[in-house]
């Protein structure tokens, strides 16, 4: 019998009321320490998320509904993202770096230092249409052993970086974060989020033609525990993870409506044929549901 919870669309806006879905989640699996980085492959039709501190990463396949280990040990791997060959692009909290699984199965490492120095623990991370890779790196992956390895950063700080499709070189596009955290483009991905998680904010930047980040003024703030991922859906509202479920935010900032979820929100993604299934992890928890919105579709 499917485990499901019921879905609790909340309105705080009107314009939220357009929003809705199925009116229950399905609870996909449960069991898991503390699960993130959901990625959804529509060649397979199957979703990866990651189970950090059981240092695993795990598959839902949509047509049986099974899940199983796609990679254990996984480097306490954290956010992933597809690529657009359709290739797995991971950051890895115990190797501190960023990889990418090819199409044999073989590992490449996209990055794992900068300057010569290694990263503290990469967390999330999406690809821009230009093929360069921007990625966060805050340092819960070196704080203590739960979610990596404990250890000393050797970058003198918690930043935001982008890997140039060229040269392969990792540079800094943003330093003045405490922990920066979720990030996403905009539809026509001039503008980046980023979630500062300890300052419970999201911030958006102008993003230059060189790649440069600008402005990085507040977009909305959280009230419910703090922020991690973040998605755009294809009405440009950003859909954030906070402690009490998903919080909506139409495009001019305001917080317009929230999915209510019964565990700690830590990502979500949109997959399916037609990007309307939505799925969230959620502490030891992976939920999902079909709405009547998508996902964006970036160039």
């Amino acid at each position: 019998m499917i485990d499901t919870v019921k879905a609790q669309f909340e309105v705080l806006d009107d314009r939220f009321r357009r929003c809705n879905g199925d009116d229950r989640m399905e609870r996909l699996h449960t069991g898991c320490r503390w699960t993130e980085g959901p990625a959804y492959f529509p060649a397979g039709r199957y979703l990866l998320f990651s189970d950090i501190p059981n240092e695993r990463i795990l598959r839902w396949d949509e047509t049986t509904g099974a899940v199983g280990v796609f990679r254990q040990p996984s480097g306490y791997a954290n956010g992933h993202t597809v690529d657009r060959q359709g290739r797995l692009v991971s950051c890895e909290h115990g190797n501190r770096r960023v990889t990418r699984t090819e199409h044999d199965g073989s590992i490449t490492v996209l990055a794992d230092r900068v300057d010569g120095r290694r990263f503290n623990s990469p967390n999330d991370v999406v690809e821009h249409s230009d093929g360069s890779v921007w990625f966060t790196d805050p340092d819960y992956g070196i704080s203590s052993d739960y979610e990596g390895d404990q250890g000393d950063s050797e970058t003198g700080g918690c930043h935001v970086y982008r890997i140039d499709p060229v040269t392969g070189r990792a540079r800094i596009v943003a330093d003045d974060f405490d922990r920066p955290n979720g990030l996403a483009f905009s539809a026509d991905e001039r503008h980046l989020y980023i979630v500062d998680t300890p300052a419970k904010h999201i911030r958006r930047f102008d993003v230059g033609d060189d790649g440069a980040l600008s402005g990085g003024e507040v977009f909305g703030t959280c009230d419910a525990g703090v922020f991690d991922g973040v998605r755009v859906d294809n009405a440009g509202r950003l859909w954030a993870a906070a402690h009490d479920g998903l919080h909506c935010f139409d495009p001019d900032g305001t917080l317009i409506g929230k999915l209510r979820v019964p565990e700690v929100v830590s990502n979500l993604t949109f997959g399916g044929a037609k990007r309307n299934h939505l799925f969230i992890t959620a502490t030891g928890s992976v939920y999902a549901l079909r709405v009547n919105f998508a996902g964006v579709r970036y160039p």
